[in-house]
């Protein structure tokens, strides 16, 4: 089983920038897939950006050359950085894991019960 903890939200203006922080310990796995989604109030879950254990790093059209997701092994931890941040990018951010690799190499059909840990979530307010 793995934890993730969640940090690194905010209140920013249109076009600053953030950094989301998703912390993981448990047990470690050879091939996995990590995942950013992100609930805006009154919309579904939706995928933002996956990454696997071979470093495919995917991204949905909207934040396509704004988010980068990437990974520190030696920290256990998986970022969000998103730069150019948007109204439209107003929500909660969750990050999430899964073994085996992600299931679908196209985030928009990315579906969150394709994962099996969350972390807690954390607002990101751009305005």
């Amino acid at each position: 089983h793995v934890q993730l903890v969640e940090s690194g939200g905010g209140s920013v203006q249109a076009g600053g920038s953030l950094r989301l922080s998703c912390a993981h310990s448990g047990r470690t796995y050879s091939r996995w897939c990590m995942g950013w989604f992100r609930e805006a109030s009154g919309k579904e879950r939706e995928g933002v950006a996956t990454i696997d254990s071979d470093d495919n790093r995917r991204y949905v059209g909207s934040v396509k050359g704004r988010f980068t997701t990437s990974k520190d092994n030696a920290k256990n931890t998986l970022y969000l950085q998103m730069n150019n941040l948007k109204p439209e990018d107003t929500a909660i951010y969750y990050c999430a894991a899964r073994l085996w690799g992600c299931s679908t190499s196209d985030v928009t059909q990315v579906l969150p019960s394709d994962f099996t840990s969350w972390g807690q979530g954390t607002q990101v307010t751009v305005s």
